[in-house]
């Protein structure tokens, strides 16, 4: 069950993230597409207002032409010449166009007095480009000289003759002649605005073989992913013959502050999600953690009691027997075998309420000028009839210069002599244990190291966690609750201190106290 609960979950929060991923990223493609929507109806409106404009003025000028001409009553010959110098290439191009137009009047047969007017035109175009070499003199002669003709027949002059050939004439001249990086930019800034796209743009124009003309912002270069392109002029045959490059710098953030709210309110229920998500699994990991502690916890705290009170039984029903009673001896050692079981199970008891009392903050440890190497004498008195019993040594190495610290004399010897305990515990063979002092400016540090069977990483990340022991469940081959360390981390913290574990599976274990000196 707990297993199918972490994968549900896991699943849930996935597709949940899957899902806003998802929606964020059709979000921002439509606002992509959107904005670009936007742009090109500008660069569209640009390219007809340019071209709108050079229209008009050409216009203007065929106007006046025309006013100036006589003008006949069946017949009319109209001539136009345009000029153009180009001062960079020292060339002059001449466009001459003549127009012929003739009136034929047709009367309708099926309705009297009704007649229809028709027009016919016809033109002569004349195209004249010349370039000239400046002389020593400073009077420019022409070097060379070419000449097309075009004869035609048009319908009508405003809607063919015209379009014509003012293309064909603006065909030939430069496009930074025809429109300026004033003109264009305030063009393309003014279309922008319409759409409310304010913006820091670039801009380029091309012409159709990729070849840049004046007609730029800056140092202004094609990259055809992040630019937008629309034409800009087109020639006779209706061809492109300019594209208009934009491009916008901070195009990415203007999209994304569009959505900024929304992303930032789905990514932070995002983040809650996940942080529930790995607070609740974490939860369930710890409390199925604790329950197999406390029931590794009982089963160890029942085997030790077990032992002592089948012992005190024996030890009553003995001396209810008529031959033990009358022996004053044996029923005294008797006695004795029951206060020292009883004793035990007290401290075992005791070693519970500890743990729960420092926990509480309701352990009270009164804090005095000690010396740590004394203290550590008197812990190793402690041991040293089981140091005896299994035949082991314990060898000492004080090197520290200062060894004074504020602390409280019994509980830092628990912790010593608690630290030397597992020593010998965890030793297979005769312990053979050495204690090392040594202290800097500001700690006493003291080391503790055995031969012992070691532990690995797993083991000594958790080796200081109450109730914790490295043999799980009711196995016995090693005494105690896990408590031990626990009690020795809480009061070595409790004097502004740190303990730390070293060790090796096989090849024994370092304990290492660092305790504030006076």
């Amino acid at each position: 069950m707990f297993i199918l609960i972490v994968v549900l979950m896991s699943i849930s929060l996935i597709g949940i993230i899957a899902v806003q991923v998802y929606w964020i990223n059709n979000a921002l493609e439509s606002k992509k597409e959107q904005f670009k929507n936007e742009v090109q109806k500008s660069l569209g409106s640009v390219a007809e207002r340019i071209n709108d404009n050079e229209e008009r003025q050409i216009e203007i000028k065929i106007q006046e032409l025309l006013e100036n001409q006589a003008l006949a009553n069946n017949a009319q010959i109209k001539n136009y010449l345009f000029q153009q110098i180009d001062t960079t290439n020292n060339s002059k191009i001449t466009f001459g166009a003549t127009i012929l137009e003739e009136n034929f009047e047709l009367p309708l047969e099926f309705l009297d007095n009704e007649k229809i007017i028709f027009t016919r035109v016809t033109g002569k175009r004349d195209f004249f480009q010349s370039r000239f070499l400046k002389s020593t003199d400073n009077i420019f002669k022409p070097l060379d000289e070419k000449r097309t003709s075009f004869t035609g027949e048009m319908k009508t002059f405003q809607d063919d003759q015209f379009s014509k050939i003012t293309k064909e004439f603006l065909s030939k001249v430069p496009i930074n002649q025809r429109v300026s990086n004033r003109e264009l930019n305030a063009t393309i800034k003014d279309e922008l605005n319409k759409r409310n796209i304010d913006l820091d743009f670039k801009y380029g124009v091309y012409n159709i073989d990729g070849l840049a003309t004046k007609l730029k912002s800056g140092y202004y270069t094609i990259n055809k992913k992040e630019s937008y392109d629309y034409p800009l002029f087109y020639d006779t045959d209706n061809n492109k013959e300019y594209i208009l490059y934009l491009t916008f710098p901070t195009k990415n953030e203007h999209i994304l502050s569009g959505i900024s709210g929304i992303l930032l309110l789905s990514l932070f229920f995002i983040f809650i999600i996940i942080i529930a998500f790995s607070s609740s699994l974490y939860q369930l990991i710890k409390q199925k953690k604790i329950s197999e502690i406390k029931t590794d916890f009982i089963n160890n705290m029942t085997h030790e009691f077990k032992t002592p009170i089948a012992t005190i039984n024996l030890a009553l029903d003995s001396i209810k027997n008529p031959k033990i009673i009358n022996d004053s001896d044996k029923v005294m050692r008797y006695i004795k075998m029951i206060r020292d079981e009883n004793k035990r199970m007290h401290t075992q008891v005791e070693n519970v309420l500890r743990i729960s009392r420092l926990e509480k903050n309701q352990l009270d440890i009164s804090k005095e000028t000690i010396d740590m190497h004394d203290l550590i004498d008197d812990a190793i008195n402690h041991i040293s009839l089981l140091i005896i019993d299994k035949k082991g040594t314990v060898d000492t190495h004080f090197e520290a210069i200062t060894d004074e610290i504020s602390g409280n004399q019994f509980h830092l010897t628990n912790v010593v002599v608690n630290i030397l305990e597992n020593a010998i515990k965890y030793s297979e063979v005769s312990p053979k244990i050495d204690v090392y002092t040594e202290s800097t400016n500001k700690f006493f540090i003291f080391k503790i190291k055995d031969e012992g069977i070691g532990m690995n990483k797993g083991v000594q990340k958790n080796v200081f966690d109450k109730f914790y022991r490295e043999q799980k469940g009711n196995i016995h081959d090693v005494k105690g609750h896990g408590l031990g360390l626990a009690y020795v981390k809480e009061i070595i913290e409790k004097h502004h201190g740190t303990v730390f574990v070293e060790s090796e599976k096989g090849r024994g274990s370092i304990f290492t106290v660092k305790l504030p000196i006076i």
